[in-house]
């Protein structure tokens, strides 16, 4: 059975909160609106606080549930690994909307509030810090990214927590790749702008 959790973890993953939210909100399908991803930030742009508080809170509640259900499973550091890459893979290229998925972040985060809760609360001081420093959303993920793998080995010491990390980082990096070129231009929006 607890082999079977990353399959698991990575349908439950695929269920689209942006999607979810938009159609019971009776707003715009968040894939053909605004910037075109089914994210919170997206969402925000378009619908407004409160489904973009209620996408970020799904997209979180993929990851922590994902890992909880495989933790009262197992504690195998291995296919708790794999279960929480899992969820976040099936975030990204979800099965049921055609591998088109969203960025991530939020997903990331709820798998390592999931798994090392201290490791969540370092994720998210850096995001919020950046963010009041640079009023920028995409920076502040990218920069938690690249810090969470060092907070991972200080805080956990687990070798294969570190390198699911490693490998969320790199895709984290890869699906904001248009950001990362607006950061570079100085044209990337600003949160509130």
């Amino acid at each position: 059975m607890i082999y079977l959790l990353p399959v698991l973890a990575y349908l439950f993953g695929s269920i689209s909160s942006a999607v979810v939210v938009s159609r019971a909100m009776g707003l715009q399908d968040p894939r053909e609106v605004g910037s075109g991803n089914p994210g919170a930030t997206n969402v925000l742009r378009y619908g407004g606080k409160l489904a973009a508080i209620l996408t970020l809170l799904g997209d979180i509640l993929k990851g922590v549930i994902a890992v909880v259900v495989a933790r009262m499973l197992t504690e195998d550091a291995v296919v708790l690994a794999a279960t929480a890459l899992a969820a976040f893979l099936g975030h990204l290229f979800p099965v049921f909307f055609g591998f088109k998925g969203g960025k991530g972040v939020a997903t990331a985060l709820g798998v390592w509030l999931a798994l090392s809760p201290w490791v969540g609360v370092l994720l998210i001081g850096t995001w919020l810090a950046t963010a009041a420093i640079t009023r920028l959303s995409s920076l502040s993920a990218l920069l938690a990214a690249l810090a969470a793998p060092f907070y991972i080995a200080l805080l956990t010491g687990s070798w294969a927590y570190v390198l699911v990390m490693i490998v969320m980082s790199a895709l984290l990096f890869y699906r904001h790749a248009a950001n990362i070129r607006r950061l570079i231009a100085g044209e990337e929006k600003k949160i509130g702008g």
